[in-house]
């Protein structure tokens, strides 16, 4: 790895480890349990969660009876995870680790999932030949990526107009595109399914709060606001709060959005 990217690597976690991702993924629960019900669950199956977070996937999969195994880079939502586990007495192994070199053995998993998390690693390369590398023959890789053109495609726009993001990363929605994806996992894959879905996302405050709540709890929003003078911060609050108005479905004073992602099913060769 070149010191670039060792440098880019601590940024990109100390990022991700800013504000607290345990209280923000609350409000996306609903969603992943919907997306975790797609996914055929066998007692005692071989579970990966890649970019774990705190938990949101692989917690209700252990109570499904999988034996889940969870790994993030940020250091503080593997113990947020560890600790949820231990709360539900539930046996769940979580590791800190990179998705770009999975510290597992070959084909240890039958299942391998990622929602919303490996997509954010910056080489893309080689997190798709670690999700098929540690993939057995015949198991499952199922992936949610957020869209280019979606609801926090966008946002990622405005937030990069505000911020520009790290010369040497790829944006991380190319994984939401399907060209890319299908070059992405070109190797080691029999059957390939892509499926455009949307994520409900509720928020009990308006999209003003909406904005100050993503600036407080959400590393990369958090981050942002931190890199800028107050009146640039203005100006990205402002773009912000725009974005959520205009996108929002509410009209009780809340704020409802679904976000666009690309639903990603492989079978390992």
């Amino acid at each position: 790895m070149t010191p670039e990217m060792e440098s880019l690597k601590a940024r990109l976690k100390a990022t991700w480890m800013a504000g607290d991702y345990g209280h923000f993924a609350k409000y996306l629960e609903p969603g992943a349990l919907e997306f975790l019900a797609r996914i055929p669950i066998e007692p005692e199956v071989r579970m990966l969660d890649v970019g774990c977070g705190a938990g949101q996937i692989a917690i209700p999969a252990a109570r499904a009876g999988a034996r889940v195994t969870g790994v993030d880079i940020a250091t503080n939502w593997i113990e947020q995870a560890r600790a949820r586990a231990r709360a539900e007495g539930l046996d769940v192994r979580f590791d800190e680790g990179d998705a770009e070199m999975l510290p597992y053995e070959d084909a240890s998993f039958d299942l391998v999932v990622s929602l919303i998390g490996a997509m954010f690693a910056p080489r893309p390369e080689r997190v798709a030949a670690e999700l098929v590398r540690v993939c057995r023959p015949g198991g499952r890789i199922v992936m949610a990526n957020w869209t280019p053109e979606g609801f926090v495609g966008l946002m990622f726009k405005i937030i990069g107009k505000h911020v520009p993001p790290p010369p040497l990363m790829p944006p991380p929605v190319k994984w939401g595109d399907e060209a890319t994806v299908r070059e992405r996992l070109s190797n080691g894959v029999a059957q390939l399914q892509l499926k455009k879905r949307l994520y409900p996302i509720h928020y009990p405050f308006p999209p003003s709060e909406v904005v100050e709540f993503y600036r407080t709890y959400y590393g990369p929003i958090n981050r942002a606001f931190a890199t800028l003078d107050a009146t640039r911060q203005a100006a990205l609050r402002s773009d912000l709060e725009q974005l959520w108005s205009e996108h929002n479905r509410a009209t009780d004073g809340t704020t409802y959005y679904e976000a666009e992602y690309l639903e990603v099913v492989a079978i390992r060769e």
